[in-house]
């Protein structure tokens, strides 16, 4: 094992490709894989070293996770050619994916049974975020993996918070996008009155900066969901998943959640509608037909 110089990274849509660059920008040696070649590739261009399989990448030491489910960072992970399955001793794995906190911890305790150790650093802030290495990461796990992972997560964020045990930071995730998947659906309907009265969305948000509806989603979203520009940030069906999961803990603990329910069968109702690979501003299509922005 060459140690924790190398970093590895599994998965690389848009927030792994962003993380993978971000640690090349800090001068870490990166290697990376991806089912998709043409993605692998793209990440070898900007100066990443390759590899043919997720077991590839436990010589780096630390690897981590940007995977859209518990079941796809189960087989990357666990399964024929994964991660902790060729020489796991040592190997720290770092998920930043969004994954259901049970799940988590079930994982984390295989990877300690096999020598391995395990944070799960979901994230909060984006693409943009990762490249300011601004990120807001939520982290679970023992405290020496989590010592032992701040090196390099410290490249990707400014704020991170050690929470826990393994599920802690995906349960403090969840919380994060009950308020996100809400605030969401609440900017859009703002939007949609604002834009039924064909005013300015740019001096709207003006008007209400400094009050008590002011917040970073107001700033970062209100102008985008009123314009309708899907640019993308987030996909609706991302957005489905998560909030489902905090549902799905929630009934678990016996915590109603009336509202968060409303805005997760809202996100469903766009993702059946076609729409589920589109940006979370496509929640202005439930008011309208509308004519947006690529």
């Amino acid at each position: 094992m060459s140690g924790d110089t190398e970093v590895g990274v599994a998965g690389l849509g848009v927030m792994g490709s962003a993380i993978a660059r971000r640690l090349l920008d800090c001068e870490r040696a990166v290697r990376v894989y991806d089912i998709r070649p043409e993605a692998v590739a793209e990440l070898a261009r900007d100066g990443a070293a390759t590899a043919q399989s997720p077991a590839r990448l436990s010589p780096s030491g630390v690897v981590i996770l940007s995977l859209n489910t518990a079941r796809i960072v189960e087989q990357a992970v666990f399964g024929p050619g994964g991660i902790l399955g060729e020489a796991p001793d040592g190997v720290l794995v770092i998920d930043m994916s969004s994954i259901d906190p049970g799940r988590t911890r079930e994982f984390a305790e295989r990877a300690a049974k096999l020598g391995a150790g395990w944070v799960d650093a979901p994230l909060s802030g984006g693409a943009p975020a990762v490249e300011r290495g601004e990120l807001t990461l939520m982290l679970g796990g023992e405290a020496e993996h989590v010592e032992r992972a701040l090196p390099v997560l410290g490249s990707l964020a400014s704020r991170l918070t050690h929470l826990g045990p393994a599920g802690a930071g995906q349960l403090v995730k969840a919380v994060n996008q009950v308020l996100v998947g809400c605030g969401f659906a609440a900017l859009a309907e703002a939007a949609a009155l604002v834009r039924a009265a064909g005013l300015p969305s740019r001096q709207v948000l003006t008007a209400l900066t400094g009050g008590r509806a002011d917040s970073a989603l107001l700033q970062e979203f209100f102008v985008k969901f009123a314009e309708a520009d899907l640019s993308p940030t987030g996909r609706i069906s991302n957005m489905v998943k998560d909030l489902d999961a905090a549902r799905d803990h929630a009934r678990s603990a016996g915590v109603p959640m009336p509202i968060t329910t409303a805005v997760a069968e809202l996100h469903r109702w766009l993702a059946a509608a076609g729409h589920g690979d589109a940006d979370n501003a496509a929640l202005m299509h439930y008011y309208a037909p509308l004519e947006v922005r690529p």
